[in-house]
């Protein structure tokens, strides 16, 4: 326990209601304002991509003891279903037991509110925090940005509202901060796959779908009730582009070419595509993200990065288990504390979000390559023989809690690797053999004696 502080945390999305957890389990006064009404009293549907709940997520969850309760409204999924034009192919994410978790961002928000409450934390909604007093700790509040304002002064303030969070902006306003914000030409638009009438799943409920199509794909996610939550990702402008899908016959024949198998399966396709906004997808970086001992900012607000690795939420959440382990060890010293974190922390958040730009070439294109799948094939084999030698960069970055920076690192190195490999000659039918084995043990010593 520290010493009882009187902390506000702007946002009550899922980072934010995580850290109001751990600050009250920690001793803290927490407040907790939002701009937008409460969520629990509201439909919140048209604009999501259901999260992936993975093994940094699950140990922040379980640093508080509520990991089992979130396991109630997951969904495994040990596998991506391939949907090629003409065939359907099933690619394990890890090994035996090993899965990612699919669930509702809504559902996921919703109970993390009630968790936060019942923690102890209070919450504020529909307050619009317009500035922050950086060197006070005080939040502005008003109806309008131009209009009369009201003071709320804190011992500590953390920015948790996300990729164009106001504290940021405030922050931004200091000399020598570094912030770049980029834009994908890609945008992404919700869809649905119903529940069965007997409310069961259409399609595979423990495979992560996809639909793989070079510039745009289309995913699928499961949901409780037996429904999928789907994505679209296309350019905004070109020939396959959501500029190019004006008329309901030009959505209708796009999906008929291109995603033949979700016709059946999505029965309101064309409601949906014209209802539900296209939204757009940013990386966002910037540093510091701390200001002496009085204001932080954590998750989105800090590190706002592309969906395509599914590790926006669980590294938002890993950003709460390092601040709480910096809080453990270095107890009132808030300034300490702070710099260390943002210093663990920075080269991590740059390192996923490359990581996740990556992906969506793997994602879009490489998994219906098959010089990929055979590479996948490989490293699949030779990780199981050699353990010790080889984890696959989706398992480092997705089943484990080592550094981002590690994986992408190693990552790189098993690529190269694997580019030497699949130049080997009849590799097609050689691919596990003993001279295959003995060449990336050849490959990765030669690694390890240039890293030393």
């Amino acid at each position: 326990m520290q010493t009882p502080k009187t902390i506000a945390v702007v946002g009550s999305g899922l980072v934010g209601s995580l850290l109001a957890i751990y600050l009250r389990k920690a001793g803290h006064v927490v407040h907790i304002y939002d701009r937008s009404p409460d969520i629990r009293q509201i439909q919140f549907s048209g604009r999501s991509i259901n999260l992936a709940m993975s093994t940094r997520g699950w140990k922040a969850l379980d640093g508080v003891g509520i990991g089992d309760s979130v396991q109630e409204i997951a969904i495994p999924m040990g596998r991506r279903a391939i949907h090629l034009v003409d065939k359907l192919n099933f690619q394990n994410y890890g090994q035996e037991g090993e899965s990612i978790y699919s669930i509702s961002r809504g559902a996921l928000n919703r109970k993390m509110i009630d968790l936060a409450e019942e923690a102890g934390a209070e919450f504020f909604f529909e307050q619009k925090i317009w500035d922050v007093s950086l060197s006070e700790a005080t939040l502005h509040i008003g109806e309008t940005e131009r209009g009369a304002w009201q003071e709320k002064k804190y011992d500590l303030v953390f920015g948790a509202d996300g990729a164009f969070s106001r504290i940021r902006h405030r922050m931004q306003r200091q000399s020598m901060f570094n912030y770049s914000q980029e834009f994908l030409n890609i945008g992404y638009k919700e869809l649905n796959i119903p529940a069965n009438p007997d409310g069961s799943h259409k399609i595979d409920k423990n495979s992560f779908h996809i639909w793989p199509r070079g510039e745009y794909m289309l995913i699928a996610l499961p949901n409780l009730d037996g429904s999928f939550t789907c994505t679209l990702f296309m350019p905004f402008e070109g020939e396959n582009s959501f500029a190019s899908l004006v008329e309901i016959k030009d959505v209708e024949l796009f999906f008929e070419k291109n995603f033949p198998d979700s016709i059946d399966v999505i029965p309101n396709l064309t409601e949906d595509f014209f209802q539900n906004p296209t939204s757009t997808l940013v990386t966002m970086k910037c540093y510091p993200w701390t200001y002496n001992d009085k204001v932080a900012l954590i998750g989105d607000a800090c590190h706002a990065i592309v969906p395509f690795y599914g590790q926006g939420m669980n590294a938002g959440f890993e950003d709460i288990s390092v601040l709480n382990e910096m809080m453990e060890e270095y107890g009132d010293d808030w300034l300490s504390i702070f710099s260390e974190y943002q210093k663990s922390r920075k080269p991590n958040a740059d390192a996923i979000a490359e990581l996740s730009y990556r992906n969506f070439m793997e994602m879009s294109s490489k998994t219906a390559d098959d010089k990929f799948l055979l590479q996948k094939k490989i490293e699949n084999w030779f990780s199981e023989k050699h353990p010790d030698k080889w984890i696959p960069l989706y398992s480092r970055v997705t089943f484990s809690d080592r550094p981002y920076t590690e994986a992408l690192a190693i990552g790189d190195d098993q690529n190269a690797i694997m580019e030497e490999v699949l130049k080997m000659k009849n590799i097609e039918s050689v691919w596990d053999s003993p001279d295959v084995e003995n060449k990336i043990l050849e490959l990765l010593s030669e690694k390890e004696t240039v890293r030393n």
